[in-house]
């Protein structure tokens, strides 16, 4: 069986339309085969979106984005959004949801940050747990890479899929907070910490 975070999905396509309210807010949404949480909103994304309702006018990424429901909140609250996934189907069920619902974003195809080419305000992510923490961990730190001095990097994890170890081991780069708990779900806040740029200066 294929997995969602794979670039080629092997399954038939067989696309299916859910209808979601995220903060009071209706949006229609294609899903599909191999792609995570096909049948609906999973409550990880759900409760991420509802910690995250301040942010607008800011340039964001979001980092494995599925069919897009973060990226597409991010837009209609009026942010700049790129998106990306390693799944070439996820990819196309993005940018396909963002016109269903009349927003704009710009979504691509991306092995991690490997056709990410700017810096963001926030990045923002439910990770793919099940890659092994070796993957996870390389996503998560470098995410520093492409944030803006005191950026942040924002993501939900499950208690149960060791959030309070990732919270602990993302403190080695990043200033750490949990912005929400929710029946068992960290939202975890990592601001990147501030880098004076050095310039030579000739004299």
């Amino acid at each position: 069986m294929a997995h969602y975070f794979e670039s080629t999905p092997t399954s038939e396509s067989n696309e299916k339309i859910i209808k979601v309210f995220i903060n009071d807010t209706h949006f229609t949404f294609y899903t599909d085969n191999d792609v995570f949480s096909k049948k609906g909103l999973d409550f990880g994304t759900r409760t991420l979106l509802e910690s995250v309702t301040d942010i607008t006018g800011s340039d964001i990424l979001d980092l494995g984005c599925g069919y897009g429901p973060i990226g597409i909140y991010m837009s209609y609250l009026k942010n700049n959004v790129d998106m990306i996934d390693i799944n070439s189907r996820a990819v196309e069920l993005s940018k396909k949801n963002a016109s269903v619902n009349k927003l704009k974003v710009n979504a691509f195809t991306s092995n991690m940050y490997e056709n990410v080419t700017k810096e963001y305000d926030y990045i923002i992510s439910n990770p793919p747990i099940r890659v092994g923490n070796e993957i996870l961990y390389k996503l998560l730190f470098d995410a520093d890479k492409y944030l803006k001095n005191k950026g942040h990097l924002i993501i939900v994890i499950n208690k149960d899929q060791g959030a309070k170890t990732v919270a602990k081991k993302l403190e080695e780069i990043y200033d750490v907070s949990i912005l929400n708990k929710n029946k068992g779900f960290f939202v975890i806040d990592c601001q990147k910490r501030w880098q004076f740029d050095t310039y030579l200066v000739k004299l």
